[in-house]
């Protein structure tokens, strides 16, 4: 009965073995990485469709499997432990294959890998060799001056710092050449190419700095030519000045002063002479290296600077002719008096003109306009002899060019210092009366302060007087008195306004301050004017309410039925909701108003008690007109606290609603400045700025439901039309701050692939190797050099934060890893069903691609600051989940280009990380961190 199961396990478990048997022979002869290149892509490729095979041993074993459980269902009890210990030898040997398997495939791809890298490097070294040789094969071309000779050495020198940048580069190449020796055994890496690259090398760095060497003593000659250039233009620059100050009508100095300081200019003419000829010999030798164009210039130059020294000398000889025969004219002293003279005539006539318009006595003026008057003929004047200032000074110029002939010139100057005083004079007359005017014009401006001052302390009088009158003769007494007080206050009023009205010419009298600070006062005067006629208005109603309680009760009850009765009418016409924040605060100013009717009714209802007179009917009228009126005044007090309780609920509101919309707008602006900006970026100030912008963000985020709730309290308290209008005016907030959020990541997306730009820019200098496996398609990604990159170690060392920096960043990068590879499960799994779908998935995948060199940058930080002599287990694995992220997401991308809608792309079960066995067997096949 057991014989056919028995059979079957047999079967299935030598299948099995047979299978495995062959996969290990096979993994054998293909496990080493010895040997040229082509042989260990082969082996590549062989390991590969090794590892391709695993589902068919998992078949295998699965057979064996079931025939074991088939077996195990009928077999007896004594040869199940037989059978359960082959089913233990056949699991042990697949595990044992199957990690023989990884472990031979991931040892050989790595070397293939790292062999790729140090080909991409070296390829690089030698496209940078050869531009270089280029660079360098062409003789150093002669330049048109010192400028661009010193250009030509800058490039020069530019040229060699690369060639010594790249020293760096090159031992790397040859330490990674010889560890891939020791590996592959390969010619192409053996220590001949290594020499090689170094003679070829060093070749082209001696070349750079022969070039260097022969510009700088190029540059070195023509810099001394032209320090002796400057000096000598220097030398003739002051003669040129030496010779003008001798020049014109503007020299101070005298004709015989004149021909002095001309005689010591001609001691200098020789010294030129020999500086010029110095200079044409250096010019011979900075001739020779420099340029056809720059030398014609060098020689134009020379040139020029002769012809210059020549027309000084001409200048000079010219010069020294006209003040030997000055001396010897008699008729130059009296021309010049004589022009002195009739300038100082029109001048007097001038002064005298504008003291007989603008400075002779006047009546005095009465009215303001006519003080205005005179304070613009006073400004006019004062504006007419500071016109006249430039005059002044000429006359005082030619005076001094008077004095220095020997005439006798006395009278001409006391004259002329007469009319300067008289001037000097004038000046500040006019600037006297014209400030007495202003003062003047102030003090009439004051008057209606000083009128309304007066009479708000007789107002403030009557009111405290008329607050208890004991008889009906001091009514009859006070009520005429603030009927006058009253038709005063009137006639204030009048003066007050037209002050208001007359802000341009208070500006333009007393200046912009002075005239702000005025009219606030006369605002703040008319505000307590108002108080005050309110004041004598409610006592003017209270008096004439007492004059009608000497009635009988019935002439007395009655109006006041019909006030109450009118009162009610209008609370109930002024009650109801209304749309806006105006129509609450006007109906909260009525409604003020009516309470105020309503005390004024409260008062004049009392006054008329006294008239009951022991009369049970009137009492009872009294006593129900009395409930009435206090039910009124209860009823107006609820009104009036709804009403502010509504009003500052809808200030509340409406000030907070715009502070965040003001908030809004202002950052939109600037975040869309930023956004739009398509010219280079000041990195740190931008992204100070930005980060500064967005750090408000939360604030402001919270305080959107409390405007919500604010919203909804003032909607509740509004008509249906101004409950829609805040409705849509929360939507229109919501809908901006989506668009200010949405905004904010673009401009976050912006930044970061800036930042990665600008790294990639910033680290584009130099090329070093990181222990890092990067995919085919991602090259060595360039960082800062070694040398910078060891004092930044150095630092954080002597810091003693380099541990606790390490481990924040392993963090980091592990956060980011699991984040993106759960993306990319999420794609992976996604069902095309449509094209539409199709292209999404690719998109998804081309954002993650795009974000490679963003994980890269981070994970060669986290490899900086590992630790430098031993390999934790941690970054090992950490360094293996990345690179099978990056394989994960490359062979990902290749399904997708295979499959079609509606099908998924079969990635799924590719696991995330390696088991723990494999990875501590493949950790040998890795370099040292």
């Amino acid at each position: 009965m057991t014989q056919q199961p028995q059979e079957g396990f047999d079967r299935s478990v030598e299948d099995a073995r047979q299978w495995m048997k062959a996969v290990q022979e096979r993994l054998q002869i293909s496990d080493n990485t010895q040997g040229p290149r082509a042989a260990l892509e082969a082996r590549l490729r062989e390991t590969e469709k090794i590892c391709q095979l695993e589902p068919e041993g998992r078949v295998k074993l699965d057979l064996a499997l079931r025939a074991a459980e088939a077996l195990l269902a009928c077999c007896p009890e004594d040869q199940k432990p037989e059978i359960l210990a082959r089913l233990r030898d056949i699991k042990a040997q697949w595990e044992e294959t199957v990690t023989y398997m990884t472990h031979c495939h991931s040892r050989i791809e790595w070397v293939w890998l790292h062999w790729s890298e140090y080909l991409l490097a070296r390829d690089d070294f030698y496209r940078w060799f050869q531009k270089m040789v280029v660079a360098l094969e062409p003789p150093v071309e002669l330049q048109l001056g010192l400028k661009e000779k010193q250009w030509q050495l800058s490039h020069a020198q530019v040229l060699l710092h690369n060639v010594d940048n790249q020293a760096v580069l090159l031992d790397r190449l040859l330490e990674e050449a010889g560890s891939l020796f020791n590996r592959i055994g390969d010619p192409s890496v053996d220590e001949d190419a290594q020499k090689r690259m170094k003679a070829e090398y060093d070749a082209v760095k001696a070349k750079a700095q022969d070039r260097v060497d022969l510009l700088e003593q190029v540059a070195r000659e023509h810099e001394h030519f032209q320090a002796s250039v400057d000096e000598f233009q220097l030398w003739l620059k002051a003669v040129v000045e030496k010779v003008a100050g001798c020049l014109g009508q503007n020299c101070k100095l005298t004709t015989q002063h004149r021909l002095s300081a001309l005689q010591d200019i001609a001691k200098d003419f020789p010294r030129g002479d020999e500086s010029l000829k110095r200079l044409e010999e250096q010019a011979v030798g900075v001739i020779q290296n420099t340029s056809p164009l720059g030398a014609e210039k060098i020689t134009e130059e020379l040139e020029e600077m002769r012809k210059v020294l020549e027309k000084l000398r001409l200048l000079w000889e010219e010069e020294e002719g006209r003040l030997q025969g000055l001396l010897k004219s008699k008729g130059a002293c009296e021309q010049q008096r004589r022009q002195l003279e009739a300038e100082l005539g029109e001048f007097r006539k001038g002064l005298q003109r504008l003291a007989e318009e603008g400075l002779e006595p006047q009546a005095k003026a009465g009215t303001e306009d006519e003080l205005v008057a005179c304070w613009r003929l006073y400004s006019a004047t004062r504006a007419a002899l500071a016109a006249e200032e430039p005059r002044v000074d000429r006359l005082q110029a030619q005076l001094k060019e008077l004095i220095a002939f020997p005439q006798d010139l006395q009278p001409l100057s006391d004259g002329v210092v007469a009319a300067i005083q008289e001037y000097q004079s004038m000046k500040g007359k006019s600037t006297r009366l014209r400030n007495a005017t202003g003062t003047e014009l102030w003090q009439r401006f004051q008057r209606p302060l000083q009128d309304l001052q007066l009479w708000k302390a007789l107002a403030q009088r009557l009111l405290d007087v008329t607050t208890s009158l004991p008889d009906l003769p001091s009514i009859h007494t006070f009520l005429p008195q603030i009927e006058a007080a009253l038709a005063e206050s009137s006639r204030l009023k009048e003066p007050l306004t037209m002050l208001q009205l007359r802000k341009d010419l208070l500006s333009s009298v007393f200046g912009q301050e002075r005239a702000t600070a005025l009219l606030e006062q006369v605002a703040s005067a008319v505000r307590d004017r108002d108080l005050l006629l309110n004041s004598l208005l409610q006592r003017k109603s209270k008096l004439q309410s007492l004059l009608a309680q000497h009635k009988d009760f019935g002439a007395a009850f009655e109006p006041l039925q019909r006030k109450l009765s009118d009162l009610q009418v209008r609370v109930q016409a002024k009650n109801g909701l209304q749309r806006d924040l105006p129509g609450k605060q006007a109906q909260l100013s009525r409604l003020q108003g009516l309470q105020e009717d309503g005390l004024d009714l409260g008062v004049q209802v009392e006054a008329v008690r006294p008239l009951i007179q022991g009369n049970s009917n009137h009492q009872h009228k009294m006593d129900q007109l009395s409930a009435d009126y206090q039910a009124l005044q209860r009823f107006l007090e609820d009104l009036v606290d709804g009403c502010q309780q509504s009003v500052r609920e809808h200030c509340t509101f409406s000030h907070k609603l715009l502070e965040l919309r003001q908030w809004i707008a202002v950052v939109t602006q600037k975040l869309e400045s930023h956004l739009g900006d398509t010219g280079p970026w000041d990195a740190q100030a931008r992204e100070a700025e930005v980060e500064r912008l967005l750090a408000e963000f939360p604030e402001k985020e919270a305080q959107l439901p409390l405007i919500k709730a604010h919203g909804w309290l003032v909607m509740e308290k509004s008509s249906l039309e101004g409950a829609a209008v805040v409705q849509e005016e929360l939507e229109e907030l919501e809908e901006a701050w989506r668009a200010l959020r949405l905004l904010e990541e673009s401009l976050l997306s912006l930044i970061r692939n800036r930042q990665l730009q600008r790294t990639e820019v910033d680290l584009g200098k130099k090329t070093i190797f990181t222990n890092n496996i990067p995919k085919p398609g991602f090259l060595i990604t360039p960082t800062e050099p070694i040398a910078r990159y060891r004092r930044q170690a150095g630092l954080l060392q002597e810091e003693g934060g380099s541990q606790e920096d390490f481990s924040q960043l392993l963090r980091n990068f592990e956060q980011w890893l699991q984040l993106e590879n759960s993306k990319l499960v999420r794609i992976i799994a996604m069902r095309t069903a449509t094209a539409k779908d199709l292209r999404t998935r690719e998109m998804k995948l081309q954002e993650l691609e795009a974000r490679v060199p963003e994980g890269q940058h981070l994970f060669e930080n986290l490899l900086r600051l590992g630790p430098a002599r031993e390999t934790s287990e941690e970054l090992e694995d950490l360094r293996y989940r990345w690179m099978l992220y990056k394989s994960k997401l490359k062979d990902s991308s290749h399904l997708l280009t295979q499959s079609s809608p509606g099908e998924t792309t079969g990635f799924q079960k590719l696991p995330t990380r390696l088991p723990a066995q494999c990875h501590r067997i493949c950790l040998p096949a890795h370099p040292d961190t």
